[in-house]
C-alpha cells in the first residue's frame, strides 16, 4: 500500500492478460479449413523454432571462424548434419505444411527461407533451391505478413491462442 496525503491506497499486482481475437468462421467449411489449418501449424512450428535455434547456434560459432574458406566449410558440414537430422522428417510433410513451415521460419528468424540459402551457402545454390520448391508449389520467397495475408493472420492467431494455452 502506499500513503498519499493520509489516506492509504492498496497495491495489487495482477497476472498479464492477454487478449486475442477468435476468428470468425461463417459456416462449416471455414471451420473445417481453420481446423486443418490449426492442425498444421501446430506439426510445423516445433521445426521452425529448432530452426531459429541452429541458426543461433551456426552464427556463434560462425563469429569465431574468420578465414572465409573454413566458414564455407563448416556451413557444408553443418548442412550435411541438417539434412541427415531432419531431412527424413521433413520429407513427410505434406505441400501446404512446407509453405507453412518457409513463413514460419521467417517469422523466427527475420530472413525467408531464399534469403537464407543465399546468405550461407550462395545465390545459384538459392536459385536451385527456389526452383525446386516452385515444382512443389511453395515459395520459399514469401515473407511473413500477418498484418497483410489472410492466412497469415490465422496463423499467427493459432499460435497466440496456443502459448496463452501453454
Amino acid at each position: 500500500a502506499t500513503v498519499n496525503e493520509g489516506d492509504s491506497v492498496p497495491w495489487v499486482v495482477l497476472d498479464e492478460v492477454l487478449i486475442i481475437s477468435t476468428p470468425t468462421c461463417d459456416n462449416d467449411e471455414d471451420k473445417r479449413r481453420y481446423y486443418i489449418l490449426r492442425r498444421k501449424v501446430i506439426k510445423v512450428y516445433p521445426y521452425a523454432v529448432m530452426a531459429g535455434d541452429k541458426l543461433d547456434s551456426l552464427n556463434l560459432k560462425l563469429d569465431d571462424i574468420t578465414k572465409a574458406r573454413y566458414r564455407k566449410k563448416y556451413i557444408k558440414e553443418y548442412q550435411k548434419y541438417l539434412e541427415e537430422r531432419f531431412e527424413p522428417e521433413l520429407r513427410k510433410l505434406t505441400r501446404s505444411e512446407g509453405q507453412i513451415l518457409s513463413k514460419l521460419i521467417y517469422r523466427e528468424t527475420g530472413l525467408t527461407v531464399y534469403d537464407l540459402i543465399k546468405e550461407y551457402r550462395s545465390g545459384w545454390s538459392a536459385f536451385w533451391w527456389s526452383s525446386s520448391a516452385n515444382w512443389y508449389d511453395i515459395d520459399i520467397k514469401e515473407p511473413y505478413q500477418p498484418t497483410v495475408n489472410q492466412e497469415d493472420r490465422l496463423i499467427e492467431n493459432i499460435l497466440q491462442r496456443s502459448f496463452s494455452q501453454g
